[in-house]
């Protein structure tokens, strides 16, 4: 009989302190973080002398922060629905077809998640450079696709490497088109790949910096652009500000992918 975690004796306090000491080393900077988004002090002291909702109201009240929220926002809006697009149709290339190479082509679209993101952020910078793109929304768009879109394949390929396709082409010989079979019968069957696909193309924009950097102009900035210019400049709380609502919102997404990756599957 396999052992479960009651019948580990004395081994599982020592799982759990090892759990605890992880998820401490992990959260504890964020808990800095958020904590010095209400100091009083105008400067990152920790522990804060006092609490304010200070520099979340100078957060709010300048327009250059909303701006880079915004730009965040709408960049990463655009790549989350091209990146589930392109990754459906692409998906459904790797997973159902049998053409030579495919493994080999499976390996480039994830190239981007092995490569280090500095070399791949001086490269779409070089290229970008010479095609008149840089320091543009579509530069923007493209780059962060590059990055996302490995994603979307991943857990759209997954989720379909996992439906039974005789279930799609039962639906073809009670009369229905393939493409209609596939959009009324596989789709829904495989949402939490397409739910999982978007949450984590959204993430992968809203949070990238390093190649932002590099696309970035004195008129159009992201959100971690101007987080990482202020700390350059100045650093005043309202980058602890800016830095836990990126936090929070992660947090939010990631639960809400939980939730719906279990509801989807009950």
């Amino acid at each position: 009989m396999l052992l479960n975690f009651d019948r580990l004796g004395w081994w599982k306090y020592m799982l759990l302190a090892i759990t605890l000491l992880t998820a401490a080393f992990l959260l504890l900077p964020i808990l800095f973080i958020a904590a010095l988004s209400f100091g009083s002090s105008q400067w990152l002291i920790f522990p804060p002398p006092g609490w304010t909702f200070q520099w979340y109201g100078e957060l709010f009240a300048d327009p250059r922060w909303l701006e880079s929220a915004l730009t965040s926002f709408k960049i990463a809006v655009i790549v989350t629905v091209l990146s589930v697009l392109l990754g459906l149709v692409t998906s459904f290339g790797l997973v159902r077809g049998s053409f030579i190479f495919r493994d080999a082509l499976k390996a480039l679209f994830l190239t981007p998640m092995i490569l280090p993101v500095v070399v791949l952020a001086v490269a779409l910078y070089a290229f970008f450079l010479r095609i008149g793109l840089g320091g543009t929304l579509t530069g923007f768009v493209v780059s962060h696709l590059v990055l996302a879109l490995p994603f979307s394949i991943l857990s759209i390929s997954s989720a379909l490497e996992g439906f039974d396709k005789s279930i799609e082409d039962a639906a073809v010989l009670c009369g229905a088109s393939p493409l209609e079979a596939k959009i009324r019968v596989t789709l829904p069957a495989i949402s939490h790949g397409l739910f999982s696909a978007a949450i984590f193309s959204f993430l992968t924009s809203w949070d990238e910096v390093v190649v932002a950097i590099f696309m970035s102009s004195p008129t159009l900035q992201t959100l971690p652009v101007k987080v990482w210019a202020t700390l350059r400049q100045d650093l005043t709380p309202v980058v602890a500000a800016a830095s836990t609502l990126l936090i929070l919102l992660t947090i939010i997404l990631m639960a809400l992918v939980a939730v719906v990756r279990k509801v989807l599957k009950q």
